[in-house]
This record gives C-alpha cells, structure tokens and sequence, in this order.
C-alpha cells in the first residue's frame, strides 16, 4: 500500500476529533518519502447530548456541530528516520442548546478552535526514504513493524470568551505525548497508539476562576484495508481521567469515554483522494457527551 492511500483518512479523522474531543486518527505512524507535503481539507457534522457536572446546573443540553479544518503534514528526515509535522486549524460552527436553573437557554457561536501542532518521529523500522528508494523499500518489506513517538500541542488561540461557560476554545495549553506502533502484512496494517493529555491552567474561568485539570489517558487501536486505490478503516478508542477544579474545589466530573469510528476513501490519482467518514462517541460515566459525527474530505499531496 502506497501512502497516498490513507491521505483522506488523516484528515477528515483530524475533523471528527475535534467534533468528539478526542484524536481518533488511524495511521499516524504510516511513514511518509521525505520531502511529501499533504493538505488536507474537511468538513464533518456532528450532533449529540452533552451531560455536565450538576454543580453547574445545566441539564438536558444537546449540542449541534459543523466543524471544517484545514491540516497540513510535512514528512522530514531526522537522524536518519522518517519524521513528519502535522498542523491543524480547526473553524467550527456550535450550538448548544439546554436548560439552566430550569429555564431554556441557547448559545450558538461560529469561529477559530483550538488550533494543534504535534511532531513525531518512527525511531523503528521506519528509514528516512524519498522516491524510488522508498518504493523499493516498502515493496521489499510486505510485513513491516513500524515504532514511534510524538508530542502534539494544543494552543489556545481559539475563540474565548471568559464571560461564557461554553466557548470553542479551551484558554489554555494541552501537551499530548504519544508512544506507537503499526503493523504492515500485505494489505492490512493494525495500529496501537497509548497518549496523556497534560494541561495548564485556565485563569480566567468564568471570568476571575482558575480552573485546573487533571492528565487524561487514552488507548486506541485501528485496522486499515488497502487493496488498491481505495481503502477502508475501522477503530475505537477510549479515555479516561480529566477531572477539574475549579478554586481548587473538585467537580467531581472524572470521565471515560468510548470513541468508535469508520471510513472508506478512494485515490482519484496519484496526488489526491476523497474519503467519507464516522465517528461516535459514548460517555462510560454521568460526564461526558454522546455524539454522532459524520463528514468529507479531500487531500492532496506535493
């Protein structure tokens, strides 16, 4: 399978992450010839209920998402090995509709989220090649084990509005290292990726507040089929942990959530390619958010 294969798969999985919250991505760890650069544009709807800790009285929220992103990814060679810089700009239309004290409220609001940037690098089984090198390589190499690493950060430049409860984004750093692995036979690959979510404090929560959070841990896993010039993808992951506080009282809003997610893509040549998606998430505890997501993408490599 050449790389171009999963390029629509990269980027509309980067889409229904921010949709779901959670970065359900399969091959992240395909190694890239050094020197490609891939754009990737999607867009993805999404809708659900969201459940919050009852301190804040809201209750029977439900929230409607249209998100679209812009990714591009850049493969490099470090050291000798396959490395590559992801970037995401993430705009998203949401709204949120519920009750608060008892009464109906609305908030609806379009904008910037949190944009993403994570670098990684195959330290096994990965050899930093371009052109026919790396066709001859993985040609050679059928059944193939690739290892790797990454540390993905979020940024706070999306819309915030210290005012607001509910806001596109997060007004503060989350610091996201990686350790994976994906293994090549033929046309199936099966991927194991474990990260943890570390984030800085929001000093301007519900205006004067500092609302801190714990780390949030998560393991996924996909398997891809790439015959040709199409493929298919199925995977599933899970999160745990991120409880808040908030003036350093507990809110009691420890989470598990459970991501599940499928999609289908075919090369329209050797530079492009479309791809459908769906992603669902379920929340495990009382917090958490039970949503469906489904959306498009085109990607094109140089």
């Amino acid at each position: 399978m050449t790389a171009y294969h999963v390029f629509g798969a990269l980027a509309l999985y980067c889409v229904a992450a921010g949709v779901a919250a959670q970065d359900v991505e399969p091959r992240r760890w395909t190694p890239f010839p050094v020197g490609t650069t891939v754009v990737g544009l999607g867009v993805i709807r999404g809708e659900g209920d969201v459940a919050f800790d009852p301190l804040l009285k809201l209750t029977d929220t439900r929230v409607e998402t249209t998100a679209t992103e812009v990714s591009v990814i850049h493969a490099f060679d470090l050291f000798g090995q396959t490395a590559r810089v992801d970037v995401r700009l993430p705009l998203q239309h949401v709204r949120w509709q519920g009750l608060l004290d008892g009464a109906p409220r609305t908030r609806d609001v379009r904008g910037l989220a949190d944009p993403r940037v994570r670098l990684s690098v195959n330290f096994i089984g990965a050899p930093a090649l371009s052109g026919r090198e790396f066709q001859a390589y993985h040609s050679a190499h059928a059944s193939n084990t690739v290892v790797g690493a990454a540390l993905a950060v979020t940024l706070p430049f999306g819309d915030y509005d210290e005012d607001k409860l509910l806001n596109l984004g997060n007004n503060r750093f989350a610091v996201t290292p990686q350790l994976g692995v994906v293994h090549s036979r033929g046309h199936w690959s099966y991927e194991l990726t474990g990260s943890v979510s570390l984030f800085t404090d929001n000093k301007e929560f519900q205006v004067v507040q500092t609302r801190e959070q714990d780390p949030l841990f998560a393991l996924q896993a996909h398997v891809v089929f790439a015959p040709g010039p199409w493929f298919a993808s199925l995977g599933a992951a899970y999160d745990w942990g991120g409880e808040s506080r908030v003036e350093g009282v507990a809110k009691g809003d420890y989470r598990e959530t459970l991501f599940f997610g499928l999609s289908a893509g075919i090369s329209i040549d050797q530079q492009s390619s479309v791809q459908v998606t769906y992603v669902g998430s379920r929340a495990q505890k009382d917090i958490g958010s039970d949503s469906d997501n489904v959306g498009l993408a085109y990607t094109i490599r140089f």
